[in-house]
């Protein structure tokens, strides 16, 4: 196949992949449906995928040239099982949106806009383009490949397809690569993240005949309001975020339940740690001072720290110049954060141009996956 009608079929391949992937819903906990899709796609592809205890999609890929020191290595081992020298790609299936959502896609002119369509089914749709044509010759070297397509990446799935996969098969692996994210970027620290939903529990009542019952309410308000009021660190980078609030019963009933969700980042462990206790502390005081009691459970823990090692990152600049795409290091939350604890060198390396993720106009140009597939097709080759 000459070069121009390979270009010409990856483009037509890719585009007709990614809408099929996007416009299958996928959100965290109910990936099921967009997993399927995965597993019939990678079997025809040749491979022989199957799903794990946790519902990951994952296959095993031989290794090729030039890779002359796997001549006379042993044939893979099984595919939840450590390969001493593999490279474990994933990209994950789920998305932040909920069942209720409309993930229908709208093609304009250059540009594709719709819920998800680059977070994450574009990494899909060029990852499974890579394993239809690992074999052709512009992309055939690779190393020993264990690839999976993972569930739980975002909100409250706490990377729980990263780690099962880390868990089961990351002990001497060679890398670790979550296929997330824009083209040019290579993220090789990893933000941790501390998770807490909180619920307070008070007396309530009428709010006329009441007044002055404890109300849960007032004690979730006033803890958000001690929350705001927290010195998070710029240095190391820091956040906290109270991203949902929900109670009460009625505008004329002091609440009897209220709570909210928290989300607190740094890049550094010891702020992290700082973070936590002195969010937990705020809470905890708020909810004594007004008389209720109030339940903290941690929902999500992402470990924080340098995710990646020199050659990798290396591998990864010089695959993004090899077609043109200038790259940039950043710190972010994927899962490459899941090898931070098994100490795998892991990195999250993007593979489209596109803006607005977690957003219900969410858009992406078409025409740069396949760039984003010769950027993963080099990255591989390099670490072969």
């Amino acid at each position: 196949m000459s070069a121009r009608r390979a270009s010409a079929a990856d483009a037509a391949a890719l585009e007709e992949l990614l809408l099929r992937l996007a416009q299958t819903p996928a959100p965290t906990g109910a990936e099921g449906a967009r997993a399927a899709v995965i597993m019939r796609l990678w079997t025809e592809a040749g491979l022989q995928p199957r799903l794990d205890a946790v519902g990951n999609v994952v296959a095993a890929v031989e290794p090729t040239a030039p890779a002359a020191a796997h001549a006379h290595a042993p044939a893979l081992a099984a595919v939840d099982g450590p390969q001493p020298g593999r490279v474990i790609v994933a990209a994950h299936l789920d998305s932040v949106f909920g069942p209720d959502i409309d993930v229908t896609v709208t093609r304009g002119e250059g540009v594709w806009r719709g819920p998800g369509i680059g977070d994450n089914a574009a990494s899909l749709a060029i990852l499974t383009r890579y394993l239809q044509t690992r074999d052709r010759p512009d992309r055939a070297a690779r190393p020993p490949l264990l690839v999976a397509a993972t569930v739980g990446e975002e909100g409250l799935g706490d990377l729980r397809g990263a780690r099962h996969l880390v868990a089961e098969a990351g002990a001497g692996a060679r890398a670790f690569v979550a296929f997330d994210g824009l083209l040019g970027t290579i993220t090789d620290v990893a933000v941790g993240s501390r998770r807490y939903e909180a619920r307070f529990a008070a007396e309530g009542g009428h709010s006329w005949g009441d007044y002055g019952a404890s109300s849960a309410v007032h004690a979730a308000g006033a803890a958000i309001a001690a929350l705001t009021g927290l010195d998070v660190p710029r240095a190391p980078r820091s956040s906290l975020n109270v991203g949902q609030v929900w109670g009460g019963t009625s505008v004329n009933a002091i609440a009897e339940t209220a709570g909210f969700n928290l989300d607190l980042r740094s890049v550094g462990g010891a702020a992290l740690e700082a973070l936590d206790a002195a969010a937990t502390a705020a809470i905890r005081s708020a909810a004594a001072a007004a008389g209720v009691r109030v339940r903290l459970d941690r929902v999500g823990d992402r470990p924080a720290g340098r995710t990646a090692d020199e050659a990798l990152v290396a591998a990864a600049r010089a695959a993004y110049g090899s077609v043109g795409v200038a790259a940039q290091t950043s710190a972010g939350s994927t899962d490459a954060n899941a090898a931070v604890a098994a100490g795998v060198p892991a990195l999250a390396f993007g593979g489209y141009r596109g803006g607005g993720a977690h957003r219900l106009e969410e858009w992406l140009e078409p025409a740069s996956l396949e760039v984003g597939l010769a950027a993963l097709a080099a990255l591989l080759a390099r670490l072969a």
